[in-house]
């Protein structure tokens, strides 16, 4: 139970870290973004700008699904990196399909993935309306 929970904190953090990177980095350049936009869609760089958003911030979340699922690859909970990647999502994504368990050996991973998702979901919708906002 210590193993999984140290592996599973090392995961959230290390999410945590690329997320506020990515999110600092997209930050940074939103105004050159904006001014940028303004020369090609001109009425609609609003718009298109929160679409950028939207789309960078799904790649932030595909990120974090895929440090998950690394993590049960390389610690061994999965035989091939498929079903790794395909739990990864349904638990970040706080689905939960249930046809894929966990053994009792690393299924306190699964609610830490899935209490990770929670988290950055909730993040990346704070960001999204900070982007509305900083659009307006």
């Amino acid at each position: 139970m210590i193993m999984q929970l140290a592996i599973g904190t090392l995961v959230i953090m290390i999410n945590a870290v690329i997320q506020a990177e990515m999110f600092s980095a997209f930050a940074h350049h939103l105004e050159g973004l904006i001014i940028h936009m303004r020369r090609f869609f001109r009425r609609f760089t609003n718009t298109a700008t929160i679409v950028i958003g939207v789309l960078f911030v799904m790649l932030v979340q595909t990120a974090n699904v895929w440090v998950w699922a690394a993590t049960f690859y390389v610690a061994g909970v999965f035989d091939k990196f498929e079903p790794a990647l395909y739990f990864s999502l349904v638990s970040f994504s706080t689905l939960g399909f249930g046809d894929i368990i966990l053994g009792e050996k690393w299924r306190i991973l699964s609610g830490l993935t899935a209490a990770n998702g929670l988290l950055s979901f909730g993040w990346s919708t704070a960001y999204m309306v900070e982007l509305v906002r900083r659009t307006q």
